[in-house]
């Protein structure tokens, strides 16, 4: 505690003292005492002669548990998880970037240095092979794309100089150069999963190339589809309610981190007038971003009775149009 702190602090606590016992205080001859204040942490628990004052009314008729949700302005106050997982592979190029890399590359193959494929290879190695199997068909491909009735005289000239060099390199390697070079090969997994064909919407084994995200579906009619979400209870913050509410939905079968303590955005909405009191009028959600590493969603078919990951794009078809407008901000397009 500063000292200017601690002065001002006796100053205020000196004018609260009584007039007549300051006044008798100095007729006797007393000498000041110095006010001490004791330093207290948030830990360390009020002394019981004094107990601290409260807003919360501890009548028999409301005490406040640990179960009672938090309302303030007429709004109940909810927390909602925004649980994602995140891509698992580089999403696709899209048709101007694959010609743009594929012009670089070539590019940069015609104006490198014209060494001879001795200077980078072994004779005979695998590497080689692999080579010569590649430029065998590059050659191809490109005497094959070009037309020659639209070339002129030495882009003639050019073009059946490359089928010749196409053909002699074919030529020159054996039947074992193209099996090495094959088993050489590197082998690509499929982008598209078996999740992906059987459009299983449960499975965080489909569209790796994109940004999943958990809604799930509550035992209603309207507005049944959401992300998790729940009531704040008073001795709560934002995120220990959203970790609160995945778990009470969605099981503890998941490995998740929450992305900060602050939420991402927030959406208010008025209740149905069957469902307004004379206290709460409406809700307000404040959405807690997370990711999810392993496990899966386990439904107990009593606080939801269903779930889906889902792209941003997809989530369209499931949660209702001014939910979508809520919340669309807050996701990633890829």
């Amino acid at each position: 505690m500063s000292s200017i702190f601690r002065r001002h602090l006796a100053k205020a606590a000196a004018s609260l003292v009584a007039p007549a016992s300051r006044s008798a205080a100095l007729v006797q001859g007393a000498t000041p005492v110095r006010l001490a204040f004791a330093v207290r942490s948030y830990s360390t628990p009020a002394a019981s002669s004094t107990p601290l004052k409260s807003n919360i009314s501890t009548s028999s008729s409301a005490v406040v548990s640990s179960t009672k949700d938090l309302i303030i302005q007429g709004k109940r106050i909810v927390a909602g998880a925004v649980l994602s997982r995140q891509p698992l592979i580089l999403r696709d190029l899209s048709p101007f970037e694959q010609e743009y890399f594929t012009y670089q590359k070539n590019l940069e193959r015609d104006h490198a240095a014209p060494f001879g494929s001795e200077f980078y290879f072994k004779k005979g190695s695998v590497a080689e092979r692999r080579w010569k199997q590649q430029e065998a068909d590059r050659l191809a491909a490109g005497s094959s794309s070009t037309s020659t009735s639209t070339l002129s005289s030495s882009s003639k000239d050019a073009s059946s100089k490359a089928t010749e060099e196409s053909s002699q390199l074919q030529d020159e390697i054996s039947e074992e150069d193209r099996v090495a070079a094959l088993e050489a090969q590197i082998q690509f997994n499929d982008r598209v999963t078996e999740a992906d064909r059987k459009k299983d919407m449960r499975s965080l084994e489909r569209a790796l190339a994109r940004t999943l995200y958990l809604i799930v579906k509550k035992p209603r009619e309207q507005h049944a589809w959401q992300f998790p979400q729940g009531g704040v209870r008073l001795v709560e913050n934002l995120q220990e309610a959203a970790g609160r509410e995945l778990q009470e939905e969605c099981g503890s079968n998941m490995d998740l981190w929450f992305v900060g303590r602050v939420p991402i955005g927030h959406y208010s909405y008025n209740f149905p007038k069957e469902l307004k009191s004379e206290s709460v009028k409406g809700a307000k959600v404040f959405f807690m971003k997370a990711h999810i590493f392993a496990g899966q969603v386990q439904v107990d078919n009593k606080e939801i009775v269903d779930y889906a990951w889902v792209t941003k794009q997809e989530m369209k078809d499931y949660v209702a149009p001014e939910y979508y407008e809520a919340v669309q901000d807050m996701l990633s397009d890829f």
